[in-house]
Order: C-alpha cells, then structure tokens, then sequence
C-alpha cells in the first residue's frame, strides 16, 4: 500500500481512538453533575463535549510531544506499530466500557506502543527516561488525586461549616465552572495522544521531518474526542456517579475541582496522565474527607484489577496485531 494509503488508514483509526476516548470518559466529567442534580444528562454531556473541543487549542501540546518522542527511539516507530498500538487500545477502550469499568484509555495507548516495539525492535529501543515519565505520571496521579480530593473536601467543609441549607444552591451553580475546567483538563490531556500518534504517522510515512503537531491535527482530534463525549458512555457515568457513595453537590464540585487541578497540572508538565484515575479516585478522596464510612470502598476492586492489568493485557494484544497487520501489508 501506498504512503497515502496508510495515512488515510492511520487518521481513520486514530479519530476512532479518539471517539470512544471521550465516549468512554465522559464520565470523567459529567458522572457526579448528573448524580448530584446539578444539570440534566443531556446539558451536562453538551457542556463537556463543547468544553472537551475547547481544551486543546488553550492549553498547548506537552503531552503530545511526550507521547510522540520519548518513549522510543523514533526509528522504531513504523506505521505498523502506531495502527497496532492504536487498535489495542481501542478494543480494551470497548471492553472495559461493556463492563462499565473506568479503565484508562492512557495505560491502553502507552501499553499499546510498548507490544509493538518491543516486538519488532526489542526492549533496547525503549526509552527509559521517558517512560519513567511517564510510568510516574500515571501511578502516582491517582494517589494525587485521592489526596486532593479530600483535601479540598475539608477546606470547603470547613469554609461552609455554618453555611445555612442554601449553600447547597451554591455548590450546584458551582459545578459549572469546576465541570468547565476539569473538561477542558480532559480534553487538553487525552485529545493530546491522538495528535501524538497522528504526528507519529505524520513523521514515519515521510510527509513530515520533525515531530511537530499541525494545527489540523488539533482541530480533528479535538472534535473527535468532543464528538464522543456528546455520546456518553453511561455505564460508566453510572459506576462514577453512584456506586462509590451517594453524591450531593458537596462533592461533585470538590471532586471536579481537585481533578481538573490535578490534571492541568500534570498537562502543563507534560505527563499524560489517565484522567479515568485521577477523577475516579478525587471522586473516594472527596467522600472519605466528607466521612470515611460512607465510600464503598469494595467498589476499587475491580477498577483496581483493571488499572494494573490495562498496560500488560493491551501490550500483549497490540504485539499480536502487530504481526497480523505485517502480515496484511504483504498480500
């Protein structure tokens, strides 16, 4: 097949990524505002699409350089890798999703580009630096979150400590802003690996020298990623808004504004963290910092199963289809 050929195949399955990425985390976003009443579904999931489509042209493209150069050595990125990586991370995107678990669409990616290198070119063309990066940012955001979440759970308790029953008003309406900026958080962190892997493609197929992300390529991955929010995936909107405890507007707008601080952080940095874990665990960090007893903490178990068995599950996966792709490209 032909260099354009291989592009046209390339963009299609990335802005197919991108689509079931915010489809799969809208819940990130909108999860605690339908629970807590603040907004209906549908003006919640419009709201972050719109927000999520924003988010990108703001704030720059730091994770996109990390995705897309400093976890390998550039001459072992084909084509064939970038389409496995993709393909695997876009299967257990829609597993993960059937079952309703928030698993993370970042470790999917990185385990991903990590089956299919190693296979093709082993481990000495991985770059330790960078994936420590990386590896750091995306276990230690979860635990940042959590610690967050109740730290500002305790601040604004005791901020409203003799607030009247109105104060609840008051969280509501302050679930907009909070939701703006942990969507335009989502959307600046998670469109950015698509664009990295789209320049990626970009590079290894010869239609551009350096790696450097084209405006066009924010412009598509962004509206991908909006497009699937505008979807929502509600079987996970329904494991963030209520399995973990009942949520009152309380911890809607202290769980959205320690994740959208924690994650915009972490995007400035350039770590492309799994905005899945960061919200999901600000989500227990608000709740217990509110009362400890109330969290379903058995509820972790099987996200907990999923977090460490996305990177190795989805490596395995893109190392097989890696051979069947090769394979393809022969006939």
């Amino acid at each position: 097949m032909t260099p354009l050929v291989w592009l046209i195949i390339l963009i299609g399955i990335s802005l197919l990524f991108d689509f079931l990425n915010g489809f799969h985390d809208s819940a990130n976003v909108v999860a605690t505002m339908i629970s807590s009443r603040a907004m209906s579904a549908k003006a919640a999931l419009t709201l972050a699409a719109v927000a999520n489509l924003i988010g990108p042209f703001l704030f720059g493209v730091a994770v996109a350089n990390t995705i897309g150069h400093e976890v390998t050595a550039p001459e072992s990125i084909t084509i064939y890798v970038v389409i496995a990586a993709l393909l695997s991370a876009s299967i257990w995107n829609l597993v993960t999703w059937f079952f309703g678990i928030p698993a993370s669409s970042s470790h999917g990616l990185i385990g991903g580009i990590l089956g299919a290198v190693i296979v093709s070119s082993g481990f000495k063309v991985v770059k330790m630096a960078g994936l420590w990066k990386i590896i750091i940012a995306l276990f230690a955001s979860p635990i940042i979150g959590f610690t967050v979440g109740w730290l500002v759970m305790l601040i604004t308790k005791r901020l409203l400590k003799n607030a009247s029953p109105k104060a609840d008003t008051g969280l509501k309406y302050g679930q907009i802003p909070t939701a703006i900026a942990l969507a335009l958080s989502h959307g600046t962190n998670d469109a950015q690996k698509t664009m990295g892997v789209i320049t990626m493609g970009l590079v290894v197929l010869g239609y551009q020298k350096e790696f450097v992300v084209p405006y066009w390529v924010i412009l598509i991955s962004a509206t991908a990623i909006g497009a699937g929010t505008a979807l929502g995936g509600w079987r996970i909107i329904q494991t963030l808004g209520g399995k973990f405890y009942k949520i009152r507007p309380i911890h809607s707008f202290t769980s959205q504004l320690a994740s959208a601080l924690v994650i915009l952080t972490s995007s400035f940095l350039g770590g492309p963290v799994s905005t899945t874990q960061v919200v999901s665990m600000s989500i227990m960090g608000a709740g217990a910092g509110d009362k400890i007893s109330k969290v379903r903490w058995t509820v972790l178990k099987d996200i907990f199963y999923a977090w460490f068995l996305t990177i190795p599950i989805t490596a395995i996966l893109s190392a097989i289809l890696y051979f069947i792709i090769l394979f393809i490209s022969k006939l």
